[in-house]
Formats: C-alpha cells, structure tokens, sequence
C-alpha cells in the first residue's frame, strides 16, 4: 500500500555482516596462540628485543606486544614447535607459555570485583606456567595479609589468575611471593597489556577482509 513504509535492505544485510565477522572471529581464533615469555627485560635481567625476534619468526605471522616477551601467533603450525623455535631464538632460558587465543579472548568477561577502581591499584593477570599439583588456595587472598596487602589475589580462570596489586615501593616484593601462595611459576602483565591483546585478536578477521 503507499502509506508502508519501503524495506529497510540494511536491516536484511546487518545479521549477516555479523555473522559472517563472528565467522572469521572463530577460524582466527580456531589457530592463533598467545605466548607469554617469564622475567624477561624486569629490572634489567634477561634483556632481549622482542620486536626483532617476532620479525625472525614472521613467517608464523607473530604480532609483538610491548617489551615483555608476549606474542599473538596466528599461524603457529602446532603449538610446540613455534615454542621450541621461540626458545631457540631467546638468549637466556625461561618459562614459556602458549595459550589458546580463545582462552585469553574468555578473558573479556573477567571480573575483578571493586578492585582497580581508584588510581592507586593496578588490575594484572597471571599465567600459570605448568599444571597445579595441589589445590589452589581459596580466593581472594591479600599478600602478605588480607587486612593489610600489597598484592591480592581475586580468582582463578584457568590458565590464568586475575589479582591486583597496590602501586608502593614494597609491592614489588610481594609479586614475587605469588608463585610460592599459588604453588606454581606464574608470568604477570597488567590488565592493560592484556586489553591490547584483546584488541589484536578482536581486529585480526577485519584485517583480513
């Protein structure tokens, strides 16, 4: 009739555009591994440029981020081998750690409570760099105390162990207690490093387009 109004194509085409993103979303993440290298360029100890060995190991398509040692990887072949052809490439022995790209994206929906919402808390998250031989403690725990901490502890979602710590000259002492309180070798970077992987993994099937 000439009141309607006439179709709306965009409306027809927009669930289609998104699927076909969460499509691409699920075959990059399906390959893509993000790798964390343990202690590397922290107080000057096991120096090394990330940036050049993600351009010796470009042909696994290794995007860098910051001066950490952590790698998106979105075509490692099989995990492994990148990691040993990674070692190969460090100057120093150490953890490393591969993980599933759609684990790390899991951690968009990571809850950190009230913790981090003033300007004197940095939110982090931890890698776990081999598996838990004993329970984990309950969480959350502060370190060195619950009344008074430096470093607390707030929730596990495995491999990962989301915290926050205190910004004090002491506070540095404290993160190197977690591996002892956890029982196992951990590799931390702060929230915000965390949200730039996010967003690499997130842009990837744009790029691709």
């Amino acid at each position: 009739m000439f009141g309607d109004s006439p179709p709306n194509i965009g409306e027809g085409k927009r669930p289609r555009v998104q699927r076909q993103s969460r499509l691409r979303l699920e075959a990059v993440l399906r390959m893509a591994i993000v790798v964390f290298v343990r202690g590397a360029n922290v107080g000057g100890h096991r120096r090394f440029r990330p940036s050049l060995v993600a351009q010796k190991l470009a042909r696994y398509d290794v995007v860098n981020v910051g001066a950490t040692g952590l790698f998106v990887v979105f075509n490692p072949g099989l995990p492994q081998q990148f990691r040993s052809e990674l070692l190969r490439h460090l100057p120093f022995e150490t953890h490393v750690v591969a993980c599933d790209a759609r684990d790390v994206l899991a951690l968009e929906n990571a809850s950190f409570g009230d913790a981090g919402d003033t300007p004197d808390v940095v939110r982090f998250v931890s890698v776990l760099t081999a598996p838990v031989r004993r329970p984990l403690p309950k969480m959350p725990f502060g370190i060195p105390s619950n009344d008074e901490w430096y470093v607390k502890i707030l929730g596990h979602k495995k491999p990962f162990v989301l915290g926050a710590y205190r910004r004090h000259v002491k506070t540095i002492s404290y993160l190197g207690q977690i591996d002892r309180a956890l029982g196992v070798a951990v590799t931390t970077r702060n929230w915000n490093t965390i949200v730039a992987v996010l967003k690499i993994l997130r842009r990837r099937p744009d790029d691709s387009v």
